[in-house]
């Protein structure tokens, strides 16, 4: 599931009876236990418990500036065999302020760890304990420590590959959104390739990379902090793979807070996830097409949003004949403005590239489109994750009819990410190693703390209906919608509502009594193209 999102193990209640009931002892005892995975997290947890962490100065190689300290905490490979080989997870943190309310002048006492994960799978939460110094996170900061950790596979957590990073990046590309079979044959011999690449670089160690063993590393980072008790916000996949860890370790959850929530459903993960995620996008990039039009007067694109699609299309068709600047093709193009979908930030920079470039100017959209080389290692090993957690995480169709049939009756009214979705999840179609059952995500009335859902109601990378299936499945959660919005991430964003709640749990563990609603944030201000070519240029 493609999110700047996952789900798999043994069954849930069945795990975590063995992981209660489970002795410690030799590694023997490990490998004959009916399920030898909770006692290797069992015999992991203790192991860091004994260890603590050890934060000092940060590898240059993190770019993290010298207030955030770093650490390693090591996790097995495979908590079926805890005394094997281990992995070391990368781990930031910035300590608690403390600092005092302003309007209360009393000090802040510190609640202990939050720890951070962006989602992705693949994304990388190091830079958390910067958000500090945002003014939207300074209260949390002032009362907690802010931890950030790479997951297994990501950066230097592990990493993996699946091909060289100068081909993940090669440019320019197409993007035909209704592909004719002589392309669809193409894109099958790339995916069947890529899989193959991952299983190479990667070799037996790939199976290891799931849902279930992220869950469990972070049962190990929270022992390894010092915490009896884990608060944890995730982001997108970040909210799946929390919500397994609170079906999994229910009693180790202090808090909780799931943002923008992945659907639990285990008939959900993966293939129908993707599905679903295609269409809701379809919503979005209409939402921005709207915004477009009501702006003409800025952008000269259309004054209605089929207007503004005849524009793109026309420059899509450009950049068939001839990429911008050698680098920026329809794939490119299509990237670029799939990242409108996600948040409405920017709609005004992408607006004003493809108003300049319709009179001429072609940079603004080779500056915003074009392909970073030097980020090229880093997108690959991110796309690499991703794909290894949702191919090992459940079972996917194996036959291209199956998917060729879904994505052309789906293309017909949503064209615009369909296929580049299929193509993006294809590998797990020929995926090497073994794949697992989704866990059944819940909790029984009482078991889990209570916990706090975000969501955005027209959110297209983790589609609303998820926020609700995670609610109806954790008992005691609470959710909170921002309405006809759909940012991607909302907690500490623009809206000071959604902000008001996140605090108001965080900082002294209330939430409404069942669900509760915010007005959406104020739509972006246009941009003209003068102003958009003043910016910086983006990083992606």
């Amino acid at each position: 599931m493609r999110a700047a999102a996952a789900l798999y193990g043994t069954a849930g209640s069945l795990v975590l009876t063995a992981l209660v009931a489970a002795p410690t002892g030799s590694a023997s005892a490990a490998d004959t236990s009916p399920y030898p995975e909770a006692h290797g997290t069992v015999v992991a947890v203790q192991r860091a418990l004994a260890a603590g962490t050890r934060f000092g100065a940060c590898a240059a190689a993190e770019s993290l500036p010298p207030s955030v300290k770093c650490a390693t905490v090591s996790v097995p490979l495979d908590y079926a065999h805890p005394w094997g080989k281990q992995i070391k997870l990368t781990v930031s943190r910035v300590k608690a302020t403390k600092k005092a309310e302003p309007r209360r002048g009393k000090a802040v006492k510190r609640q202990g760890a939050l720890v951070f994960n962006p989602g992705g799978p693949g994304g990388s939460g190091m830079y958390f304990p910067m958000v500090g110094m945002l003014p939207e996170w300074k209260r949390i900061a002032a009362a907690y420590d802010l931890v950030g950790y790479a997951p297994r596979g990501v950066g230097r957590s592990a990493p993996i590959s699946c091909q060289n990073p100068k081909e993940y990046v090669k440019a320019p590309t197409q993007a035909p959104i209704h592909p004719d079979t002589a392309y669809k044959l193409k894109r099958v011999a790339q995916a069947k390739a890529y899989a193959q690449g991952c299983a190479k670089r990667s070799g037996k160690a790939l199976r290891h990379f799931t849902t279930l063993n992220n869950a469990r590393d972070l049962d190990v980072l929270r022992a390894a902090l010092g915490e009896k008790k884990l608060t944890f916000m995730g982001a997108s996949y970040g909210t799946y793979f929390g919500a397994v860890y609170a079906s999994l370790f229910p009693s180790h959850v202090r808090r909780m807070v799931f943002d923008s929530a992945v659907n639990p459903d285990p008939a959900q993960i993966w293939y129908e996830n993707n599905l679903d995620q295609s269409a809701a996008f379809e919503q979005r990039w209409a939402d921005f097409r709207t915004w477009v039009a009501k702006h003409d007067k800025t952008y000269h694109l259309g004054k209605t949003p089929e207007a503004v699609l005849k524009s793109y299309e026309k420059v899509r068709a450009k950049l068939v004949a001839k990429p911008a600047g050698g680098k920026v093709g329809p794939g490119q193009l299509q990237s670029a403005y799939l990242q409108a979908g996600y948040y409405d930030d920017y709609w005004p920079t992408r607006a004003s590239a493809l108003s300049a470039y319709l009179k001429g100017n072609p940079k603004p959209l080779i500056e915003q489109a074009s392909p970073e080389p030097k980020a090229a290692k880093e997108q690959e090993n991110g796309n690499a994750v991703y794909t290894a957690v949702e191919c090992n995480d459940a079972p996917w169709p194996t036959d291209f009819k199956t998917w060729n049939r879904d994505n052309s009756r789906l293309a017909r009214f949503a064209p615009f990410e369909t296929w580049d979705n299929a193509w993006m999840n294809l590998p797990c179609a020929y995926w090497p190693a073994p794949r697992q059952r989704p866990v059944d995500v819940g909790t029984e009335e009482g078991e889990l703390a209570p916990t706090l859902i975000l969501a955005a109601e027209r959110d297209a990378a983790t589609p609303y209906e998820g926020a609700k299936e995670l609610n109806r499945r954790l008992r005691g959660s609470v959710l909170v919608t921002e309405r006809d919005a759909g940012t991607h991430g909302i907690g500490a964003g623009p809206n000071q509502c959604v902000n008001g709640h996140l605090e108001a749990y965080l900082l002294e563990g209330r939430l409404p009594v069942r669900r509760a609603a915010c007005a959406p944030h104020k739509e972006p201000e246009p941009l003209s193209g003068a102003r958009a070519a003043a910016l910086p240029k983006e990083q992606h």
